[in-house]
């Protein structure tokens, strides 16, 4: 039986209150909800409030855990469709690397997001930093199964980039490489969204990143994702929306005074977070910031939640710990650290995948 676990929070002011405190700063909400015509690809930055908004956190390459948190949190059937009607979800990035079924889980939110739009709601798989990470080619934290699930990818045995990599790593390079298929697809999501009054990001949004703006955010990373920009180092370094711990590092009290800036600079009344894992799903910052990553995937062996969002009240939703083991695989860096040799599949299984 799923546990809910419901967190009272002091009900958000209005749109107006919060437009009024943001000053012109305040996003601009896309509302064409009234006519929603073909889902658009990518979506808007910001998009308007839900009756029910749902988020969760990194799933890294296990389906199994991914599928669990999706029905945990009623978004699918019992056949793995959308079953969510008009709630809006968002998953708040790594969807890659430490696992095998990265192909499936990126098959299955695209799936998702079209089923959900098709039904009145609305699914947004944003990219963490192991998304960002995997298109600039860095790939040590990828299984023996995620690069034999692209080995399949076309590409030139004269091209430059793709023959720099051992010849087993050759289709993934191909497909995640700016332009190359699956980073055309991962060029779709967004870093960061917005959904009414509540901001979901892989790491965390600064106080400068605000002031950049999410669109400026998303769209330069999306633009590099296509090959058609240089990377935007801003948004990918270590203070980069996708590396940021301000807000979820265990270590450290959080930084809830740059946390209510950013929200007031956004007219938000909260932030979802993932990137960091917890011992639970947790709220910091008087309920400002919620920390969902809480290690569902199979390589650290954590329980599945999600948050709920409803009008005046944010809930979480806590599942029991899975019933496997921890199955932590073993990648490149693990095998060979630093290595830049000739890697192969068979290679990798003899050190130890199961």
């Amino acid at each position: 039986m799923w546990l809910w676990i419901a967190l009272a929070c002091t009900a958000p002011p209005d749109a107006s209150d919060r437009a009024a405190a943001a000053g012109d700063s305040a996003p601009v909400v896309d509302s064409g909800a009234s006519s929603r015509g073909d889902r658009p690809s990518p979506p808007p930055s910001v998009v308007p409030a839900a009756e029910r908004l749902v988020g969760f956190a990194d799933v890294h390459g296990d389906l199994q855990a991914t599928l669990d948190v999706l029905a945990l949190a009623g978004l699918i059937d019992d056949d793995g469709h959308w079953a969510g009607g008009e709630t809006v979800a968002v998953q708040t990035g790594d969807q890659l690397d430490r696992g095998d079924d990265e192909r499936a889980i990126l098959d299955l939110f695209e799936r998702l997001s079209s089923e959900a739009w098709e039904a009145g709601g609305a699914f947004y798989p944003l990219l963490g930093n192991h998304e960002t990470m995997n298109v600039e080619l860095d790939f040590r934290y990828v299984t023996a199964g995620g690069f034999a699930d692209f080995a399949d990818t076309d590409y030139a045995p004269d091209d430059p980039v793709v023959s720099d990599f051992p010849p087993v790593e050759r289709g993934r390079a191909a497909a995640f490489r700016p332009g190359g298929p699956v980073a055309l697809t991962l060029a779709t999501h967004n870093l960061v969204q917005q959904v009414g009054d509540t901001v979901f990001v892989h790491g965390g949004v600064l106080p400068a990143h605000a002031e950049a703006g999410l669109e400026t955010i998303n769209a330069e990373v999306q633009a590099w994702m296509r090959g058609e920009a240089p990377p935007p180092d801003a948004w990918l370094d270590g203070d980069g929306p996708v590396w940021t711990r301000d807000y979820s590092d265990d270590d450290v009290a959080p930084d809830c005074d740059a946390l209510t800036r950013t929200l007031d600079r956004l007219g938000a009344e909260r932030m979802v977070v993932g990137h960091t894992v917890q011992d639970r799903a947790n709220p910091a910052c008087g309920g400002r910031v919620w920390r969902l990553d809480v290690g569902m995937a199979a390589h650290y062996g954590g329980a599945p939640a999600a948050l709920e969002v409803r009008p005046g009240r944010a809930s979480l939703i806590e599942g029991p710990a899975a019933a496997r083991p921890q199955t932590a695989r073993p990648t490149r860096d693990d095998i060979w650290p630093g290595a830049r040799g000739p890697l192969d599949a068979t290679a990798l299984r003899a050190g130890g995948d199961g």
